[in-house]
Parts: structure tokens; sequence; C-alpha cells
């Protein structure tokens, strides 16, 4: 009896293990947002931040990128502020152009994103698909320019990633403080 009693007990953790494994969400959304505040988002994992120099054709800024990866793709908010508002909106050409152009991508007609776009004096809405080491991506983005601060909110992987539940989660909870 005490054999049977061994592998009924190792046969539950087994199931237990397992129930819990099925259980454990492949996105677990969670609130973050750069160090200095200037967003708030929800992120499928646990978030990372770096901050980069990065050149918007003319401007070079400093830009924090706070992501987090699930899923097979990268969920990212980058935030930089410019000299000025007029700096800021003329910025956001640049950015389309680069995210576009480093997956060699092609953009398609993009509806309009979920989430508020008040507030914003310029926004401007990506959807492309292109590749990147020799893997097939989706780029949903929404850049966006509040007074002399840029935004840059996105979703870069497969297509299973960016669906239409995790572009509605993802979208809807960008808020800019």
């Amino acid at each position: 009896m005490p054999r049977l009693s061994s592998t009924v007990s190792l046969l539950g953790l087994a199931c237990a293990a397992l129930a819990l494994a099925a259980c454990s969400p492949r996105y677990n959304w969670r609130e973050a947002s750069d160090n200095g505040a200037h967003f708030v988002v929800l992120l499928p994992g646990k978030p990372a931040s770096v901050t980069r120099a990065v050149d918007l054709d003319g401007p070079r800024v400093e830009m924090i990128m706070t992501a987090a990866e699930a899923g097979g793709a990268t969920f990212a908010v980058g935030t930089a502020e410019l000299a000025d508002a007029a700096a800021a909106a003329k910025a956001l050409d640049a950015m389309r152009t680069a995210l576009i152009n480093n997956i060699g991508g092609q953009p398609r007609p993009a509806p309009r994103l979920p989430g508020k776009a008040d507030g914003f004096s310029r926004i401007i809405d990506i959807d492309a698909h292109g590749a990147a080491g020799g893997r097939s991506l989706r780029l949903v983005a929404r850049l966006a320019a509040r007074d002399r601060r840029i935004y840059q909110v996105l979703i870069l992987g497969d297509d299973k990633a960016a669906s239409d539940e995790n572009i509605e989660t993802f979208f809807s909870s960008f808020k800019p403080t």
C-alpha cells in the first residue's frame, strides 16, 4: 500500500503542476512607467528600461525606452523631450520613417488605434509588415507629440502577438502624465 500512496501523491503533484502551468498567463499584464513618470501603460511582462541617443532627422535626443517581451513580440513605450513643440511634431515623421525602414516594412492603411488621443498636438498611427533577421514582423505603433514631448508606443513581433486583444489592452492602457 505505501507504494500506491506515493504513486497517487506523485500523480497528484504532477496534475497540480500541470494545472498551475495551464493557468499561468502568457501575457502577465502589469502597470509600468518610465523613471520620469511621463506615462503609465500596461506591459505583458516585467519591464526593462534603457536610455539611448536617437537622431530624429536633425535633432539628437535622449529617448527613454521602457519595454517587455511576451509571446514573440516586444511591447515598448519611448519618450523624449525636444527643444520646442514644433520640433516635437516634426520628429514624428522621422520616427515613422525609421521604424518602418528598420523592418523593411510596407505600411498598410492604419485604422485609428484604441486609446485616448486627447491632448496631443499630432498623432501618427502605423500598421506595417516587414522582416528583420529572416523573421516576418508586424509593427503596430502610435507616435504622438504633446508640447515638447514625443511618445512612441509600439508592438513589434509576429502576427499572433499583435492580436486585436493585445492591441486593445496595450494601446488603451497608455496614458501620458
